[in-house]
């Protein structure tokens, strides 16, 4: 199985209120260390959105505790639209997955928090106990535990390792995920009946291979695909725009975009959404790019050229000077943490 993606770099959430769902992650899942925060014209993804070019603001948060962040993502100049409840097994991103390293003690923490819809622990078909968050914007966290961790800072969260993502053909999901993205290990296949509904779960995960510049910080990455075996289910952004309420997609590390353009393409697909050149995001850049799943479901592709390592004294890495496939310094990556929410 190819190799050119390193791990999960973020999920994506579009918002009513950026600065307040910052601090809210950041108390919810220790998403305290602040990548970039960055406003900009969303230009080059205009067929997502009406045809229409419009202002937004983009934070990057982490929980340096090792997984990935989350891409806060709000219109400026436009009112989003929340959109239905999502119901697991609805055709997208249903829910982020978390990971913990004491599920009993996030638990405990998580349900004493008012607002939230904490579910009871459950037993996985990997007989792996996880439970749902649901947020006060209704979006769904699965929380799992996890040995995989880049360092300890005592809180019980880690950050983002995959996500829980709605299907409605169940074997052409597995191909993509598979061939396209090199999810090579299917650890469950499991039929099942939740609500009132048969369902197929199929969990899909890649260990991490310490190659890549940050894949000792994102580690293993896992994704869970759910199909409602009962009816055909809607698309959770048909007739609305990417960047409105709800998780807009799922971001992987790219060692090597033109080589991972070019799988895709001897595959029968191509990108939608290309960069191209190095793309600046506050104080990092790099190249991004959009494909899809077979259901429309966006799946971001970010090839990281550059990265504010101690922004105060302005220290910046140009990744594209390093071997893609060289894992950055440990101590390096930790400096990151300098950069805080505030």
């Amino acid at each position: 199985m190819h190799q050119y993606l390193s791990g999960i770099q973020q999920v994506g959430i579009g918002v009513n209120q950026a600065t307040k769902a910052m601090h809210t992650y950041k108390h919810l899942f220790g998403m305290d260390v602040l990548i970039f925060d960055d406003e900009a014209q969303a230009s080059l993804m205009a067929q997502y959105t009406g045809g229409v070019v419009y202002s937004r603001r983009a934070i990057l948060t982490m929980n340096l505790q090792g997984g990935g962040g989350l891409e806060i993502w709000q219109f400026k100049d436009r009112t989003p639209t929340q959109g239905a409840q999502v119901a697991l097994g609805h055709l997208g991103i249903n829910a982020a997955i978390l990971k913990s390293r004491n599920l009993k003690q996030s638990y405990q923490r998580l349900s004493v928090i008012d607002g939230l819809v904490v579910s009871a622990i459950a037993s996985g078909p990997d007989s792996q106990p996880y439970f749902y968050v649901t947020d006060t914007d209704s979006n769904h966290f699965k929380i799992i535990p996890s040995t995989d961790w880049f360092q300890n800072n005592d809180f019980d969260l880690g950050g983002v390792v995959g996500a829980v993502i709605g299907v409605s053909d169940m074997e052409k999901s597995i191909a993509f995920y598979q061939t396209i993205l090199g999810l090579d290990t299917i650890t469950y296949d499991d039929f099942c009946t939740e609500n009132g509904h048969n369902f197929r779960k199929v969990g899909l995960s890649k260990a991490a291979t310490g190659k890549g510049a940050f894949n000792t910080l994102l580690g293993n990455v896992t994704v869970e695909l759910l199909q409602n075996l009962d009816q055909k289910q809607p698309k959770i952004y048909e007739n609305r725009f990417w960047g409105d309420c709800g998780f807009i997609h799922l971001c992987f590390d790219v060692i090597a975009m033109d080589a991972l353009k070019n799988h895709a393409a001897t595959h029968g697909l191509e990108f939608t959404v290309d960069s191209n050149n190095t793309f600046a995001m506050d104080n990092a850049s790099g190249r991004f790019c959009y494909i899809e799943d077979p259901d429309g479901t966006l799946i971001e592709l970010v090839e990281t050229h550059k990265v504010p390592i101690l922004k105060k004294i302005g220290w910046y890495l140009d990744l594209r000077k390093r071997n893609q496939e060289k894992p950055l310094p440990r101590w390096m990556i930790k400096m990151l943490a300098l950069s805080k929410v505030k």
